[in-house]
């Protein structure tokens, strides 16, 4: 039996103008700015899908009926499926709030670039593309490089010099990417990609492809059918680039539309202090982002200036009735460190962005008693093993004998 799958429409997220092709077509032509898959969910409904996913096993393909795809020769590592894990530890902060922490690192590279990356790859591959390109800060380099192995299409990345994490750099060297080190930040690389992929005749394969936010999105099937058929109140998610944010948000708005739900969360979107062009935004009221020319945190991930998908953020935020917040460097180490030694998480700098900013507003008096808080964690701290490290203090070796190892561990001095 075939799946019916729903059409879809490319769409200006701006002034609504709607295009059915060229194939790369990454930003409006009419008014420049961002573009989104539209599905035509006429006829569709939760009590039909439901039955189809759950004969399914957990990942992004078992939602396929709403992946604007033609089914079949997916190019895959089983991404997706991750678990939610109640955090309790974290209730001191908010006595009366469930909170939640999706655990995105358990995605195959170690981040949540996977879920876009295997609906972005497939469609490369469906499209006959030969070569595949981005500009990452390291994710998204490691995930387009294992997948684009993985279908057999040559990749290129294209990372800022000197600012990617060492785990992200030798995934992609790994897996057999093409790796340029681009003078200057992500920002820098990110003006010139759509441009190289067009000399280069390659697939742009970075959040601005929509293909890119319609696997993302699928994280927000997951945490609700993993809170049992129900949203969250609140979702906090790191913000860097805007994609996964803005890919939630449609997620959760598909989920209403289909008649799972008739509420939506609320979404909180968290930027380092010195790098949070979308977090001014929102509390400033502007209508459009001020680009920070020097972006300055240790969160490397979301080390962007000038992200290419503020206004699906800034759109997302607003209507779902959030927030966002820029939280200090010190703040974000303190909860990557209380996430490993209360919850037995290791999370990349930028995942734990999501749970200082939650623990913010906590607080603050934010939450409500009762309420349901979902933190996206969106990738291993394997991501990033030199910014744990810089935390700890030196390993000191002590003489191998029993003495000397007791005194080590009882007076902590190893």
């Amino acid at each position: 039996m075939v799946e019916r799958l729903a059409g879809a429409t490319l769409e200006c997220i701006r002034c609504g103008s709607t295009f059915s092709g060229p194939e790369d077509l990454y930003a409006c032509p009419e008014c420049g700015d961002g573009l989104q898959l539209v599905l035509d969910l006429a006829g569709f409904s939760y009590s039909t899908l439901a039955a189809s996913w759950r004969a399914r096993p957990p990942g992004v393909w078992r939602y396929r009926e709403l992946l604007p795809l033609n089914g079949g020769g997916e190019v895959s590592l089983q991404e997706g499926g991750t678990p939610l894990l109640r955090v309790g530890n974290l209730g001191a902060a908010a006595p009366g709030i469930s909170w939640f922490a999706k655990n995105e690192g358990q995605n195959p590279t170690g981040s949540f670039k996977d879920r876009g990356m295997t609906v972005g790859v497939t469609r490369a591959r469906n499209l006959r593309r030969t070569r595949v390109i981005c500009a990452s800060t390291g994710n998204t380099a490691a995930s387009l490089a294992a997948y684009a192995s993985r279908a057999g299409i040559p990749c290129a990345v294209l990372v800022p010099s000197g600012g990617v994490a060492q785990g992200k750099l030798a995934q992609a060297l790994f897996q057999g990417a093409k790796v340029v080190a681009v003078k200057g930040s992500f920002d820098d690389a990110m003006k010139v990609v759509v441009e190289a992929a067009k000399r280069l005749e390659a697939y742009v394969l970075n959040s601005i492809n929509p293909y890119r936010i319609e696997g993302q999105k699928t994280a927000a099937f997951e945490v609700y059918e993993q809170l049992g058929g129900h949203v969250p109140d609140w979702l906090v998610c790191p913000v860097g680039n805007g994609g996964n944010l803005a890919a939630y948000w449609k997620g959760f708005q598909e989920l209403k539309a289909i008649g799972a739900t008739d509420r939506l969360p609320r979404l909180v979107g968290v930027q380092a202090e010195k790098a949070a062009p979308i977090a001014d935004a929102i509390q400033r009221n502007l209508k459009e982002i001020v680009p920070v020319a020097k972006p300055e945190t240790f969160a490397s991930a979301i080390r962007i200036g000038n992200p290419a998908n503020w206004s699906k953020t800034l759109r997302a935020i607003r209507e779902s009735d959030g927030t966002a917040l820029k939280i200090p460097d010190k703040l974000i180490m303190d909860a990557q460190s209380l996430l490993a030694r209360r919850e037995g998480i290791f999370v990349e700098p930028a995942s734990a962005a999501s749970v200082a900013g939650a623990l913010r507003l906590a607080q603050e008096g934010t939450f409500d008693k009762g309420d349901t808080v979902v933190c996206v964690c969106t990738g291993h701290g394997l991501k990033d093993p030199e910014a744990a490290m810089a935390a700890q203090r030196p390993q000191k070796a002590v003489e191998a004998t029993v003495d000397a190892i007791v005194a080590a561990v009882v007076g902590g001095r190893a």
